[in-house]
């Protein structure tokens, strides 16, 4: 098993919140569904009150499968594959960013997805304000995502990881104002945002101008920890959809604790942990698709499972999350989502959320042999002890995460 191997299976634990306080509403109006026949079809969310549908699972184009651990390149077979099984389920949502595996995410799309009709799927893509230097590039970086996916326009599209910092550069550069531009011409049919903050700066931005839809970080876990729920009421409250990002939490709930997923074996012996996350989040009324990043073919048949058609959660359903994340809250842990953003900003070249991932694993198990044998495998100046608490990791992480932190608090307890 090389390194790699072994991060896939290490847990990654967190404080969770009870998931009784889920906004009430499950089972909205617009949802369409198909029999869970032969051909079974995920199921549909209407957005507003128009005729458009979207489904309520999305493929999120993070974390396509493969070549190479170690390298972006993607394996393209396979996700031809898993792209022609999406569409003949209806799940037709793909979502895809400028940076997503060093941008051949974006041109990974645009080659497999012109075996279907244009009008077949919806396309999501995202502008990193932060690549720009200037006004001019945001044009150059939207024309470039357009030849990339080999398309003439965008179905969804958004500004991208919304914060502070970035929506004050998205000001300065301009890029609404380019953006409305573009939809005005056809180039984007529906604007909005993503999004990594606090619900203060969320309604700042919400009141800034009229927004299609937002996606947000929304999950169990998040729903008071990350404020999601807040978050998520703000943005209902201004009728604006939710699309969702995160559910699993970079794959943290779908592998849980053993006590914690004993308890939703015995009450559901053939659902997966993934399938209560993603029906968790589904089951708010508001949530216009549930976004998530399968690696591989057996995630997507595993959600599709989940969402053909989709059974929002009951309320014994919900008392018996509640017991399980009782139980896997007493774990402590970093919750990193390994979004990697992180690593390309660490001056010693750490591999941030590997390292994170053992640090997990190690505190969950209370110490032993495995982190210490992983670490084996990592070059002695890229181990936690050459972390320098520089903080620029940090500084864009997502999750606000006290990475440094956890480097020094790991190397204590490696001894």
């Amino acid at each position: 098993m090389n390194r790699r191997e072994f991060l896939k299976s290490a847990l990654t634990i967190a404080a969770l919140a009870p998931v009784t306080r889920l906004a009430a509403g499950a089972g909205a109006d617009g949802d369409k569904t198909s029999d869970a026949a032969e051909g079974a079809q995920v199921t549909r969310r209407r957005y507003k009150n128009t005729a458009l549908t979207v489904p309520l699972l999305g493929f999120g184009c993070m974390r396509l499968p493969r070549l190479s651990p170690d390298r972006p390149d993607i394996d393209q077979a396979t996700v031809k594959k898993m792209i022609d099984r999406a569409m003949k389920a209806g799940c037709n949502y793909f979502d895809t960013a400028y940076m997503y595996h060093d941008g051949l995410s974006e041109r990974c799309l645009g080659e497999l997805l012109q075996a279907y009709p244009r009008d077949s799927y919806y396309l999501t893509d995202k502008m990193p304000v932060w690549f720009a230097k200037n006004p001019g590039d945001i044009e150059k970086i939207f024309r470039e995502q357009l030849a990339r996916c080999k398309t003439d326009y965008f179905d969804f599209y958004m500004l991208h990881a919304l914060d502070t910092a970035n929506w004050k550069l998205a000001q300065t550069y301009e890029a609404c104002e380019f953006l409305a531009r573009m939809k005005k011409e056809g180039k984007i049919r529906k604007l909005g945002f993503s999004f990594h903050d606090t619900p203060e700066v969320l309604q700042q931005i919400v009141d800034a101008q009229e927004w299609d839809f937002a996606q947000i970080q929304l999950n169990y876990l998040d729903w008071e920890l990350y404020r999601s729920r807040e978050q998520y009421e703000i943005l209902t409250k201004a009728g604006i959809p939710v699309i969702v990002m995160e559910p699993l939490r970079g794959g943290s709930l779908a592998t849980l604790s053993p006590d914690a997923t004993e308890i939703l074996k015995t009450a559901d012996p053939g659902s997966s942990n993934a399938a209560w996350a993603l029906r968790y989040v589904a089951s708010l009324p508001n949530v216009l698709c549930v976004l998530s990043g399968m690696t591989l073919p057996e995630h997507m048949e595993d959600n599709l499972k989940t969402f053909s058609p989709l059974k929002p959660l009951t309320d014994s359903e919900r008392k018996t999350l509640d017991l399980a994340l009782a139980a896997y809250r007493k774990r402590l842990a970093v919750p990193c989502t390994a979004c990697r953003y992180c690593v390309t900003h660490c001056p010693q070249g750490l591999d941030i959320p590997d390292l994170l991932a053992l640090y997990n694993e190690h505190r969950f198990t209370g110490g032993g042999f495995i982190a210490p044998m992983a670490l084996s495998a990592f070059p002695e100046d890229k181990r936690p002890g050459s972390c320098v608490g520089c903080r620029s990791c940090e500084a864009v992480c997502p999750q606000q995460l006290k990475i440094s932190e956890a480097m020094a608090d790991f190397c204590r307890i490696l001894g």
